[in-house]
């Protein structure tokens, strides 16, 4: 089980294409910090039809974008 699970799952709640949210939202939703570990654990988030997009240090959000299943 993930540190991010619960991250995951909201993600794969949501249904959206593209999920922009902030460093503070991904903190309140995984109940822990996103940290540098962050970029070894997204590829759990292939596993729930979902990818990482941009990860923004400037912005502090990530954007998540949904797996097109058509390929």
């Amino acid at each position: 089980m993930s540190k991010y699970n619960a991250l995951w799952e909201y993600v794969q709640k949501s249904g959206s294409q593209s999920l922009r949210l902030t460093f503070e939202e991904i903190q309140k939703i995984a109940e822990i910090p996103i940290d540098h570990s962050f970029l070894k654990y997204k590829k759990e988030l292939t596993e729930y039809g979902y990818q990482v997009g941009k990860i923004s240090m400037k912005e502090q959000t990530v954007i998540f974008n949904k797996i097109d299943e058509g390929l």
